[in-house]
């Protein structure tokens, strides 16, 4: 379940930093290249983390906790846009990192890619062998019955 948590952190956080870093350095005239390759390495960081959990043998958790969160959010912001967005940190009393990280998570929720994102977190969930235990080869110790015995 922690797992789950640090991937919310990362896909909300570092997800919605960087593409808010992506969006400013491209929307500037002449781009700014270093905050375009920082922010690129920042996306491909929360990406990296995202394949571990849905590709990895971890718990199901760590894959279930951030695509719950993720869903719901969007389900939210279906129903109710203002109160999904008031769930958004943009006070001016609040870090510049901050700010940024939840300029670029509202652009990644009303884009939809929290939904994309939460549904394919969602689906290794469905899967049986995530919920198996991993068999080890000393598990199956038996031990052979010798020949002199009726059962």
């Amino acid at each position: 379940m922690l797992i789950g948590l640090v991937v919310v952190a990362a896909v909300v956080a570092g997800g919605g930093w960087a593409v808010q870093q992506a969006v400013g350095s491209a929307a500037s005239a002449p781009p700014n290249s270093q905050q375009m390759w920082i922010a690129l390495g920042a996306m491909a960081a929360v990406g990296l983390i995202l394949g571990l959990v849905v590709a990895g043998r971890v718990s199901p958790l760590a894959a279930f906790v951030p695509s719950m969160v993720l869903l719901a959010w969007t389900v939210i912001y279906a129903l109710d846009v203002n109160r999904a967005l008031s769930l958004i940190p943009s006070e001016p009393s609040v870090n510049q990192i901050i700010r940024d990280a939840g300029f670029g998570a509202k652009t990644m929720l009303t884009t939809g890619v929290f939904a994309l994102l939460g549904v394919a977190l969602f689906i290794p969930v469905l899967m049986p062998s995530r919920w198996s235990r991993q068999r080890d080869d000393m598990d199956e110790e038996y031990e052979p019955a010798s020949e002199s015995t009726y059962y």
